[in-house]
């Protein structure tokens, strides 16, 4: 198969980067061609636009920034009249499922193949190709694609399209919300004089342990919040969790804490911040 790749930021270099090393045929296109050109080493053929990175491919990966990031890709004229009939376009970046099932109608009408696929395990899983890759879209199609998705993670067909953005939305709950648990404990630990390394420790193998403990509650711990995954990011993603839960008429009342207090951050200056600087804006509420 020919696959087309577009998008090279925190996350899509190091998920090209696994394509390439299987050795598969892969076209890669950015905005800014920079962040691609580093590929090029590893077998990339670099495109210098969108319709020249998509001609005559198998498969278009994306992954983008957010919704207007991927609907300049998935809207525009050059793009959807150089897709190959009967090609598959699988969008993994994190976007409202609305504009996922829009665009997946719009393709199909077209004649091409459409899933949506955000993936969580951020820039670690993408370097480590252990990503986990929720999908939306038909099971001939997903079968179609599984092996080149499996050489970035697990992938797992949740449902029709737009299923695989409702899961990560659900995904990012979880996150969020364990996060600010996490800078909670921490924080309390830190005040009450316990050793907050020792606590992580204590708590290995116990039922509050997990990832987000052991990562995100040692960079706590260090002040270390340089970007794996960024606080506007994070709060793009609360905002599209809140705004899909209207949609089903449902309330998510910690979802709306969570996300004031993402909002407070990038309000604050911390935009640019990896998102276990929620442990911030509790040390900033401490403060007033």
């Amino acid at each position: 198969m020919k696959i087309a790749f577009i998008g090279t930021g925190l996350m899509g270099f190091p998920m090209a980067k696994n394509l390439l090393e299987k050795s598969l045929d892969l076209n890669v296109f950015s905005r800014t061609i920079e962040k691609a050109k580093p590929l090029e080493k590893f077998g990339a053929k670099i495109s210098n636009s969108l319709s020249e990175a998509i001609k005559d491919v198998d498969v278009v990966i994306t992954m983008l920034t957010d919704d207007d990031a991927v609907e300049k890709v998935l809207n525009d004229q050059d793009f959807q009249e150089n897709l190959k009939k009967e090609s598959t376009v699988v969008d993994m970046s994190s976007i409202k499922p609305k504009i996922a099932i829009k665009y997946g109608n719009l393709l199909k009408g077209k004649g091409i193949n459409f899933l949506d696929a955000p993936v969580s395990g951020g820039t670690i899983g993408a370097e480590q190709a252990t990503l986990a890759i929720m999908v939306g879209g038909d099971q001939k199609v997903f079968d179609q694609v599984k092996d080149i998705l499996n050489f970035m993670g697990n992938p797992t067909l949740v449902g029709p399209i737009g299923s695989g953005q409702v899961s990560k939305l659900a995904n990012q709950i979880i996150v969020g919300v364990t996060i600010g648990a996490v800078a909670e404990a921490i924080t309390l630990c830190e005040k009450a004089g316990v050793d907050g390394n020792k606590f992580i420790k204590a708590l290995a193998g116990g039922f509050a342990d997990g990832k987000i403990l052991q990562n995100h509650g040692k960079r706590m711990i260090d002040k270390d919040f340089s970007p794996k995954g960024k606080v506007s990011t994070h709060l793009k993603d609360m905002n599209n969790i809140l705004e899909c839960a209207g949609d089903f008429n449902t309330q998510l009342p910690i979802s709306n804490l969570i996300k004031d207090m993402f909002k407070s951050l990038v309000e604050n200056g911390n935009d640019n911040d990896d998102h276990s600087a929620l442990y911030k804006e509790i040390e900033r509420r401490n403060k007033n």
